[in-house]
């Protein structure tokens, strides 16, 4: 419930609860939260393997903005991706970012070394497009 109640909260892309669950029991491995001393969750990413090859994608994945840039999302996302990697054999991870996201943007790209491959056009429900990134996984 404190994930989807985070997402309403900070993120233009809502998903019902059969979503997160769905996600939760195929990949438990690729989902991650970040709690606050008083144990209120303040992060989560989640994360699913591709059926057809041996690559990761990164769901969803929200900090608070009273959490941000404390370095979180930064180790939630490095947890799912070495989970990826170690338990499904992932040999990429890939993700959407709104291309007018920069803050994202910059985590992905500058923190994490994900790489522009594709752009989206129309990807999200408002008719924005997303940069399309993947990280080597090595």
């Amino acid at each position: 419930m404190g994930i989807q109640s985070l997402n309403l909260i900070d993120l233009p892309e809502n998903y019902n609860m059969k979503f997160y669950l769905y996600h939760f029991v195929r990949w438990p491995q690729l989902s991650f939260v970040a709690e606050n001393n008083e144990g209120k969750l303040v992060g989560y990413v989640v994360g699913k393997m591709d059926d057809e090859e041996p690559s990761g994608h990164i769901v969803s994945l929200s900090v608070m903005r009273t959490y941000r840039r404390l370095g979180l999302a930064q180790i939630m996302m490095k947890q799912t991706t070495a989970q990826m990697k170690q338990v499904f054999g992932a040999e990429h991870v890939s993700l959407h970012v709104r291309k007018t996201n920069r803050a994202a943007y910059g985590l992905y790209k500058d923190s994490l070394k994900f790489k522009v491959d594709t752009i989206e056009k129309k990807y999200y429900a408002d008719g924005e497009d997303a940069y399309v990134m993947k990280l080597l996984l090595d």
